[in-house]
């Protein structure tokens, strides 16, 4: 059976609808908001709850926010349009802890997120940097957005995230984009996007909700992204926690708009499921996947782009656990970014899109000039057509071995997990940095001295 049908989409709107409105969502800590949503027509009970009347909170979204935008990279040519049929790939977001086959698991360092910004530039699959790949806990917890967002802009020329942890570091990763691009193009050119959670069940800090206007007025993109595991921040069940998150992220997608209406926003979702046994999160299991895809066809209707995880596995290490719920689905039981991992899932991510091109069925792809050329009986290793297209016919994975036993053997007879780890060691070593104006790096570099010495060390 389909996991989702017309008729599922439209009971979870109506109640994502009735949440908002019977239940409401409560915005802790940020007057303007209150502000914003009474004066759209939503009712507000007691000090921050807001009681969104039905169907409100959508029609905000669809009046103004945009169905796809451009995200701008400092290259041209690394743009990438987000929303309507588009699919852009970025590496995972947020573990505090790093791994990798030589010295196992560790807090990450600013020199671990250097790293992993290197392996993302020279990724040909991921089309995005994406934002805290791993957590520089060695810098000051006030301090550390400064950093991240300046390798971003240093070490890759492709889009990125910018700092969500309060209003301040906000309006600090935007002001870097205008010592970038300039302030008049980010004015009117999406440059940054910021990936904020809701603290669900049905509670926005007012810290991020402060985010998504500072990020919404500056017409750059919040991606709201409500964070749930089933029994635990929301219901056991996949329609219950569906609603809810669909409820939370249009909540939050709306009030970006009410701060400024047009600019751009991602409608985000982290669906999971909990062991009912012993509470810990898990990960690779078929409900998110369901929820996945009917919160995909949920985004679609509302006409908004859809922000999802995938790739995720409760395992410890590189292994077939790790292989088949990633399947399904950083290693989050593990709160970890693991060097190897991140290039075998790199490699895989090369053969999605080798799917989402499709089958070509041109002259070429029907390919009659090499019957015409073979014939019966005879094989196609020396053909025209083989040569010509020897270079782009099959997907060539960088770390699968196809060699015979003897061979392989006599290589070292390494694992995919060995050949990872030299794989992400020879990327760093041989990485190059993409080009940087000389003044806007300077810019750059002074304005983050200068905040730095701004304020005093905050510990994390």
């Amino acid at each position: 059976r389909p996991p989702e049908r017309p008729r599922g989409a439209s009971e979870s709107a109506r109640h994502a609808d009735q949440l908002l409105d019977e239940i409401g969502l409560e915005i802790r800590g940020d007057l303007e908001a209150i502000r914003l949503w009474r004066a759209a027509g939503a009712r507000i009970s007691g000090e921050w709850r807001v009681h969104v009347p039905r169907g409100l909170a959508r029609e905000i979204v669809r009046r103004s926010a945009p169905r796809e935008f451009t995200q701008h990279a400092r290259n041209p040519a690394r743009s990438v349009q987000i929303g309507a049929s588009h699919t852009v790939f970025a590496p995972a977001y947020g573990p505090p802890f790093v791994s990798d086959l030589d010295g196992g698991r560790r807090y990450g360092t600013l020199e671990d997120f250097r790293n992993f910004v290197k392996l993302t530039y020279a990724s040909p699959w991921l089309h995005h940097s994406g934002g805290t790949v791993c957590e520089p806990v060695d810098v000051p917890v006030n301090k550390r957005h400064l950093d991240i967002v300046y390798a971003h802009i240093r070490y890759s020329d492709k889009p990125f995230m910018g700092s969500v942890t309060s209003a301040a570091r906000a309006a600090d990763s935007i002001e870097m984009c205008r010592l970038l691009f300039g302030a008049d193009f980010v004015e009117s050119h999406c440059v940054i996007l910021g990936n904020v959670n809701v603290n669900s069940p049905l509670v926005l800090d007012g810290e991020a909700s402060r985010v998504i206007r500072t990020y919404a007025a500056a017409n750059q993109a919040p991606v709201c992204v409500p964070f749930i595991l089933g029994g635990a921040m929301g219901p056991v069940t996949t329609a219950g926690g569906l609603a809810q998150c669909f409820a939370e992220a249009t909540f939050c997608v709306a009030l970006g708009q009410l701060e400024r209406p047009g600019s751009p926003a991602i409608l985000g979702n982290f669906l999971s499921s909990m062991s009912l046994r012993s509470g810990a999160p898990t990960f690779g299991t078929p409900e998110p996947a369901l929820a996945y895809l009917a919160i995909g066809q949920l985004a679609r209707r509302l006409g908004v782009p859809l922000r999802c995880g995938g790739n995720l596995c409760a395992s410890k290490i590189a292994d077939a656990q790790a292989a088949y719920e990633s399947a399904n689905s950083m290693w989050p039981a593990g709160l970890a970014m693991s060097y190897e991992k991140f290039v075998m899932d790199s490699d895989q991510l090369g053969a999605f899109h080798t799917l989402a091109r499709g089958i070509a069925l041109d002259d070429n792809g029907f390919a009659l000039e090499a019957f015409r050329e073979i014939g019966p009986g005879r094989h196609y290793l020396g053909s025209a057509h083989t040569l010509a297209n020897y270079q782009s016919a099959f997907h060539d994975f960088e770390l699968a071995d196809n060699n015979s036993f003897e061979q392989w053997s006599a290589e070292g007879g390494r694992d995919l997990l060995q050949r990872a780890n030299r794989r992400w060691k020879s990327l760093v070593e041989a990485y190059q940095p993409p080009p940087l104006d000389p003044a806007r790096d300077e810019a750059l570099r002074e304005y983050v001295t200068r905040r730095k010495r701004a304020m005093p060390d905050e510990p994390g």
